[in-house]
């Protein structure tokens, strides 16, 4: 590809715009109704405070919760067809060697790492892939505890309902932690999320 060709392409297509924003609204529908059941019945010694959590009562953070679990399931297929059928994963989420990562990772923490429009580091694809794989594992974990009986077998492969309880809440507090990273990313890189809501032009990406 040339360097005309990468200047002109979008930094992210209307597509992945698109499924982002519908992605963010469901994940955040999920994890604050999902503070509202948590508290309904903690396993932790703490509770989330009533400004933080949806639904208002333990009936209606359920609603929100499975209401937005079907979209955030839809968005999700939605993504992975187009993510592999556009090329999406193969071109801009490759898996990267184990010496970028730590090269990008000790630029970002010197606070020296560069990012170009349209382009993905090594600490990006590497996040993403993770926040991809906590998605599909909070589904499955959520859905053996919602219905522990008629997916038993789905709650006995995570070893029983309490377990995948467990695990469907601490796969939360790694979700949370991947967004509260994504947000500082886009504070120290504000133009970042004007690509996002409108069509700007990669730039071109700076060798390192």
């Amino acid at each position: 590809m040339s360097r005309r060709e990468i200047h002109r392409r979008p930094a992210h297509p209307v597509a992945i715009r698109v499924m982002h924003w519908i992605g963010v609204y469901a994940m955040g529908c999920m994890i604050f109704s999902g503070w509202e059941i948590y508290n309904a019945s903690p396993s932790l010694p703490f509770v989330f405070p009533a400004w933080a959590t949806l639904g208002g009562w333990l009936g209606g953070a359920l609603a929100w919760h499975l209401s937005a679990m079907w979209l955030l399931f839809a968005d999700g297929i939605a993504y992975l067809v187009y993510g592999f059928a556009s090329g999406h994963f193969r071109r801009d989420l490759k898996p990267p060697r184990p010496t970028e990562v730590v090269h990008d990772l000790g630029a970002a923490l010197s606070f020296r790492l560069k990012h170009d429009l349209g382009h993905y580091n090594a600490v990006q694809r590497l996040l993403y892939a993770g926040v991809i794989a906590a998605i599909i594992l909070q589904v499955m974990t959520g859905l053996a505890i919602w219905k522990p009986v008629q997916f038993g077998w789905l709650a006995g492969l995570f070893g029983g309902y309490p377990i995948a309880r467990g695990m469907h809440l601490a796969t939360m507090f790694c979700i949370v932690a991947f967004v509260l990273v994504h947000v500082a990313m886009v504070v120290m890189f504000p133009r970042t999320l004007k690509s996002m809501i409108v069509t700007v032009p990669a730039e071109i990406e700076e060798s390192r």
